[in-house]
């Protein structure tokens, strides 16, 4: 998945220091704004601070994690710029305050028996002690983060062996680090059990391959991996600080939880496991420790509203589903329970607080929903239904309903992708120009790039920045090598990313800035891989990929059938390409096949991470092909690669 991805290119954050041209300071009218936001904040009690240092044992804002070679991958004293309590003009109040509270960190004891590692990573790490060892919930996105988190967890408590490791859900950053916590050795002997919901493997590697390459890209933007570290950079992700560049692992679970309610009792600890689907993750559940009081409510409930559609990219989530998930846990866990943790933030005590909570988060989803697709059956257009709806005053007065990670106006247009898809309706939008022929024609009719230069910077200067970035945007797709232009739009991106609440949206505008002023970054060389998702990898998926970096235009008139048989899996598959398309069968094999490949599927991992080629392969006695190998050279020949770095605020 798209995390994945973010911890092989955020390494770059470490070597590029500052970009050529630097940030700019705020402007009047977005210290205005920003003078504005505060006057309209919800009281600031001092409760979530407490709440978010409470039963710290042990700070690790000092802890320095390091990964392959030694390169340091976590290092919270990047944030140290955050220490001051007023929120400078370039952050949104908002935003600063809850970055700051992202910024609590180390091992802290929730109540008896368990214990959070929180800002060692992205997401949090929950460890529940047993009767004889320990049941870790989420071993966080890398190895190294992961162990340095177990480390700190033993410095401070009995040197219990894990008997259990629990998946929450299907995204890489509750999973990744688990080699950090056991051994897989201990696993395959039964020793230790991997816990995670119905269909949790499958989304787990393949959420993000079939468009992995477009999600990877795109989250630079969402997560601001490759900003600086800064008050005019990126300060926060919403749930956490960026994810780290490590080692992302998995072992395949051992024990998958398929009833909708599920009790378990796991070294003398009852865990109640209620399945979460279609919400925040195709697969998840939450889970109640009824001995404890305790309610974890994975990602469905934490200290912000969540996003309903990824910037990164991603299947669009079920506002109504979240909605009543909530509702549930609430109805089936909110009277016996005492303290909500999740997997992002800090928790909340006390039985009132909790039920508070769990009513405002199930109510902000299905407001969203439900008023999204109430305009939407009114005819309302989705962007014009962005700007209508804001949430009501009394969720609005709520922290934990600000939309830190999520975007409001982008929630709504994700309702309405979900019922509707992209068209509004509007025939003209069925043939339209594409960005360039339309921002050609645009400026054409606006009376040349000049004359547009010239009215967009006085919108500048009235501090209509929106307007700008939409019209300077369309000079840079008509004419790319335009710098008044591309200044002129970064200026404007700048702007808007100072003033979003949104982690996320102030980390796309400000990257796309920094892009029009830098060009498309160079990324390093890709990061280190286990070879865990390749080797979970359904061979129905690898097929499916291999078909979409098929180049049409190589392959017109070709037809090529190959046989693959898999010695080791003992697992056959017919490949076949005609009209342009390749197709697969799984199971099947042609007698009339132009070649058959055979090859053990850890050759063809090996292939697909890079490892190796198919020729060195092939010349290693690694792969036999009889028949026509000739064919087998062609289609290769025919697939495309991919760039990691491809534009995005300009056209490619």
């Amino acid at each position: 998945m798209a995390l994945l991805r973010i911890a092989a290119v955020a390494a770059w954050l470490f070597a590029i220091g500052t970009a050529s041209a630097q940030p700019k300071p705020a402007t009047e009218a977005t210290r205005a704004l920003q003078q504005a936001a505060r006057a309209t904040l919800p009281a600031d009690g001092r409760q979530a601070f407490d709440d978010a240092k409470r039963g710290l044992i042990e700070d690790a804002t000092d802890l320095v994690v390091e990964g392959p070679g030694g390169r340091p991958i976590w290092r919270l004293r990047d944030y140290d710029f955050l220490q001051r309590e007023e929120a400078p003009d370039t952050v949104n109040p908002a935003l600063w305050r809850h970055a700051r509270l992202n910024l609590a960190n180390g091992l802290f004891k929730v109540t008896d028996r368990l214990y959070q590692l929180r800002g060692l990573d992205l997401a949090n790490m929950t460890i529940v002690e047993g009767d004889s060892g320990l049941i870790v919930i989420d071993p966080l996105l890398s190895v190294e983060t992961a162990r340095a988190g177990l480390a700190l967890y033993y410095k401070h408590r009995p040197r219990k062996p894990v008997v259990a490791v629990v998946y929450t859900h299907s995204h890489a950053d509750h999973f990744g680090g688990v080699r950090g916590v056991v051994d897989e050795a201990e696993v395959k002997a039964g020793r230790v059990q991997v816990i995670a919901p119905a269909g949790f493997l499958e989304e787990a590697v393949g959420e993000n391959v079939i468009a992995g390459p477009a999600m990877a890209r795109r989250s630079h933007y969402q997560f601001g991996t490759l900003l600086p570290r800064s008050e005019r950079g990126q300060v926060d992700a919403g749930l956490g600080k960026a994810g780290p560049p490590g080692t992302v692992s998995l072992i395949a679970p051992t024990r998958l939880v398929s009833q909708p309610v599920e009790r378990l009792r796991i070294d003398g600890i009852d865990i109640v496991f209620a399945l979460t689907p279609a919400a925040e993750a195709p697969a998840e559940m939450v889970m109640h420790f009824p001995q404890l009081r305790v309610l974890n409510m994975a990602e469905i409930v934490t200290q912000n509203l969540h996003n309903l559609l990824p910037m990164r990219g991603a299947q669009v989530r079920d506002a109504l589903a979240w909605s009543r998930h909530i509702g549930e846990a609430l109805q089936r866990f909110g009277n016996e329970s005492d303290i909500l943790i999740a997997q992002h933030h800090w928790p909340v005590w006390g039985h009132d607080r909790l039920q508070a909570m769990l009513k405002n988060q199930r109510d902000a989803y299905k407001y969203l929903h439900d008023q999204s697709v109430r305009l939407m059956n009114h005819g309302v257009p989705a962007d014009e239904a962005a700007e209508r709806i804001q949430l009501p005053a009394s969720l609005a007065a709520e922290w934990s309903t600000r939309p830190f990670y999520g975007h409001l106006k982008h929630n709504v247009r994700a309702v309405y992708q979900r019922y509707l898809g992209h068209y509004d309706g509007n025939p003209a939008r069925l043939e339209a120009l594409p960005p360039v022929a339309a921002a050609r024609k645009s400026v054409e009719y606006m009376g040349g790039a000049d004359a547009v230069l010239r009215r967009a910077r006085e919108d500048f200067a009235r501090g209509e920045y929106r307007w700008v970035a939409q019209v300077a945007s369309q000079l840079v797709y008509a004419d790319p090598s335009n710098l008044a232009a591309r200044a002129l739009a970064a200026d404007a991106y700048e702007q808007l990313g100072y003033q979003q609440e949104s982690a996320t949206a102030r980390n796309a505008f400000l990257q796309g800035a920094t892009e029009l002023r830098n060009g498309v970054p160079r990324l390093p060389a890709r990061g280190p891989q286990s070879g865990d998702m390749a080797r979970a990898l359904p061979l129905d998926l690898f097929f499916d990929f291999l078909g979409v970096r098929l180049d049409a235009a190589k392959a017109q008139g070709h037809r090529i059938v190959l046989n693959w048989r898999f010695t080791d899996t003992h697992q056959q598959h017919l490949l076949n390409l005609e009209n342009s398309a390749l197709t697969h069968v799984p199971g099947a094999q042609d007698p009339q096949a132009h070649a058959t490949l055979t090859l053990t599927r850890a050759t063809l991992d090996d292939i697909a991470q890079q490892r190796t080629t198919l020729q060195a392969a092939l010349q290693a006695g690694l792969v036999r092909i009889e028949g026509d190998a000739r064919q087998v050279g062609a289609l290769f020949t025919m697939l495309d690669s991919f760039d990691r770095a491809f534009p995005l605020v300009e056209p490619k």
